[in-house]
């Protein structure tokens, strides 16, 4: 018998990478299955035959062995059986394996998706040739008689799929099997192409190949470096596949495999939808719809008529656009590629119907996303927005972002529509969301790039000097209110003053606080949430009543009179309220270092801190999140953070041995945060500004606050926030003395003590 393939020299052959590998690797597996049949002796009516992705030739190295052993009802096949079946065990294979007459085959399929589908790609390994041929045969014949039910069944199955596993383009680390766009996807067009001939058009089957040779080759590649047989491609392994493959970096695979997962969702979109009028034909008659311009809408699908004014009316894309969305309908490839081929670029400056028709669309919601995603598979967007390009399945490999460039920006416009009542300009508002990170394609800060870009595209889209600036603004500042909302202190009324001067109109707040909600929303489930929003409406209202002032203050309203009152009463308290924690406790250093340390034994983190200090008594007010202390054990969480104030909990043995018992924590973001400590004594007249940056960890709140309680900084307010596996943490400081750090010695130590404390264990 040949050698067990898993120790031959193609899987260690570096030169063999993707598809090549597969192919090579399926080669010698049928040669030494092949063996393994030649050895288990010589039987009438016994084959063997590869089926499903093995009989695709589809073999990855974590793939399971699909094979069928057919018998015409012979009584050695057992006995057969146990001869094959042993030698791909004993290898430690996967195998995936069945024992079956033709009828008893054929009875399966007639009711079982998997089975039939399997079926489809049967071919023989070794045996009795014409078991495998008549199968084959009456396998598809079953499939194309039975294509009613099947096709049905597939639909229903691709789309549950889908909703489950989500889309290979615009996850961050997708499923290159099961997600939409994947090669389940690929599957199953393989699968309907051979139930009804019309269902893919020629130029659909030939579009497929490349992509499948990206999603095939970049699997394949996943499962030879990480030995593991999971179709998940992380972030921690997705540069060690880039470079097998042969990319620059992971940015450049990851585009690909977008860009690929694309063509594959828009194909299957295609032939579903084609699925689905098929089946609705015959239970009613035609509908037909005409929206002018040579547009037209039959049942669900828009078409164009022959005397459409393709070649001269450069604004048809968006009106093709408009009445798809409006009308639900489809469009079809023809439609698309005649457009593309044919439709003239939009003047400089653009008709004044052009940006109204791009502006309804984006209005619309994620109704246009469908239609915008259409237009861009032939690259419309781009020929209408040339600026648009360098987006185009644009990867940001980090754990806070879902989405492609390209894909984020639509989002984020879909999600303005929805709050576009709350503003005075809705258009401005869309287009700020469709543009505002437009930057991300090219060199330099997105946000500067942007400006030019937005400048560019307002101008020539016909926008007024004074919208196109408002746009611009809106580019420039799209991260300034989150930023300054959740690192910075909004009592403090240099930093509402701030903010005024950066944003000098009321109208363009207004604007902002709605693209900061979209943007986030857009960004990640975790990227928006009651305390954000609650923080950046706080922030725009008292930067919106400043300026409404002319520049008049608000009083700060903390400590508020209740809190006031529990300082005159002068007691100790520890108090857990929902996620608010109020303590009062004697005014001495490490106050605060020690609460959280209590917290984090807890699961518990701080979000925001206030703090104050009266007549020796030290204030605290946290807004806390995160950790099931909260919800089934607050008394325990408060009694903890007594024991800690008075010095008689184990704050950091505790911790460490915390931090022991939680030792595994997957890498989530492709570029972990560099630790990083930036001093800030512009922003306030009164406080010093640190920012801490880093990976989080176990505790980390607790060693950077005991670090700066040892060189006697006073912290007076903190903002902390995670990024996936980040932490951006802001304090606001003063010396022993009540004064602002400006000693760069002293800020030197301040540094050292607090990168010492990030990377320390506990």
């Amino acid at each position: 018998m040949n050698a067990i393939p898993a120790t031959s020299a193609v899987l260690s052959d570096s030169s063999l990478v993707g598809t090549a590998l597969s192919r090579a690797y399926t080669a010698e597996i049928d040669a030494w299955l092949h063996s393994v049949v030649a050895g288990a002796g010589e039987v009438r009516g016994v084959a063997l035959a590869a089926v499903g992705g093995y009989g695709r030739g589809d073999l990855s190295l974590g793939s399971d062995l699909d094979l069928l052993l057919i018998h015409s009802g012979s009584g050695h096949v057992a006995e057969v059986a146990e001869r094959i079946w042993y030698p791909i065990w004993d290898t430690g294979m996967k195998l995936g394996h069945a024992v079956r007459t033709i009828d008893e085959a054929l009875e399966l399929a007639a009711t079982d998706l998997d089975t039939a589908t399997s079926l489809l790609d049967i071919r023989r390994i070794g045996g009795d040739p014409r078991l495998v041929a008549e199968l084959a045969a009456r396998s598809r014949a079953l499939w194309r008689d039975n294509v009613d039910k099947m096709l049905g069944l597939l639909a229903e199955r691709t789309r549950e799929r889908h909703d489950e596993a989500g889309e290979v383009a615009f996850l961050l680390e997708p499923d290159l099997k099961l997600s939409r766009g994947g090669l389940r996807d690929v599957h199953s067009l393989h699968w309907v192409d051979l139930a009804e001939e019309d269902l893919l058009l020629s130029s659909e089957r030939q579009g497929l190949a490349g992509p499948h040779d990206t999603l095939l080759s970049t699997r394949i590649e996943l499962h030879r470096s990480t030995g593991r047989h999971s179709n998940q491609l992380l972030l921690q392994d997705q540069d060690e596949v880039a470079s097998a493959l042969g990319y620059g970096d992971a940015d450049e695979l990851m585009a690909d495999v977008a860009g690929a997962a694309r063509t594959v969702a828009w194909i299957t979109d295609a032939v579903l939808h084609r699925i689905d009028l098929r089946s609705s034909r015959r239970r009613r008659r035609h509908r037909i719809r005409d929206f002018g311009h040579g547009i037209q809408v039959v049942d669900e699908t828009l078409r164009l008529l022959d005397d459409a004014p393709v070649d001269t009316d450069p604004v048809l894309p968006l009106r093709v656009a408009l009445v798809a969305a409006r009308a639900d309908a489809f469009i079809e490839r023809d439609v698309l590629d005649r457009l593309a081929d044919h439709s003239p670029h939009l003047p400089d400056p653009w008709p004044e119907e052009a940006h109204e028709v791009l502006v309804d669309l984006l209005l619309l919601g994620h109704d246009s996303i469908r239609v915008l995603e259409a237009l861009d598979q032939v690259d419309l967007i781009s020929r209408l927005i040339p600026e648009w390009a360098p987006t185009r399945s644009r990867p940001q490999r980090n754990a806070y972002h879902r989405f492609t460039v390209d894909r984020h920006l639509m989002e984020a416009a879909a999600e303005c529509a929805l709050i576009a009542d709350r503003v005075e300009r809705p258009d401005l508002l869309v287009l700020g969301g469709f543009f505002h990170d437009i930057g991300k394609g090219y060199e330099g800060d997105h946000s500067e790039v942007g400006v030019g870009l937005v400048r560019r595209i307002a101008t020539r889209m016909g926008y007024s000097p004074a919208d196109t600036e408002t746009l611009a603004a809106l580019v420039r500042h799209h991260l300034l209110l989150p930023d300054v909302a959740s690192r910075r202190d909004l009592e403090d009324e240099d930093t509402i003053r701030f903010v005024a001067e950066e944003i000098d109109s009321v109208n363009t707040l207004e604007l902002l606080g709605a693209l900061t909600e979209a943007d986030s929303i857009a960004t990640s489930h975790a990227a928006w949430g009651g305390w954000k929003a609650e923080l950046v409406s706080e922030l725009v209202r008292r930067t919106s009543d400043y300026l409404h002032s002319g520049g008049t203050t608000v009083e700060s309203a903390f400590p508020s009179d209740e809190q006031l009152e529990l300082l005159e009463a002068g007691e100790e308290l520890v108090r857990l309220d929902g996620h608010e924690l109020v303590v009062v406790t004697a005014d001495r250093p490490g106050v605060f270092s020690r609460v959280a340390g209590a917290l984090a034994l807890h699961g518990v983190e701080i979000l925001e801190a206030q703090l104050h200090t009266q007549d020796q008594l030290a204030l605290e007010v946290l807004r806390v999140g995160g950790g099931i202390g909260l919800d089934e054990r607050p008394r325990q969480v408060e009694d903890d953070v007594r024991l800690a104030l008075q010095g008689r909990l184990a704050v950091r043995a505790r911790l460490i041995q915390r931090a022991r018992n939680y030792r595994y924590q997957r890498v989530t973001t492709a570029r972990p945060a560099a630790p990083q400590v930036i001093v800030d004594n512009e922003l306030s007249s009164t406080y010093t500004v640190l920012e801490v940056r880093g990976p989080d960890s176990i505790g980390l709140l607790y060693r950077i606050t005991r670090a700066m309680a040892d060189l006697d900084l006073d912290i007076y307010s903190a903002k902390v926030q995670t990024l996936g596996d980040d932490v951006i943490d802001s304090f606001y400081v003063r010396d022993g003395q009540g004064d602002k750090i400006l000693d760069p010695a002293y800020l030197r130590e301040i540094e050292m003590a607090v990168l010492t404390a990030i990377a320390a264990d506990a």
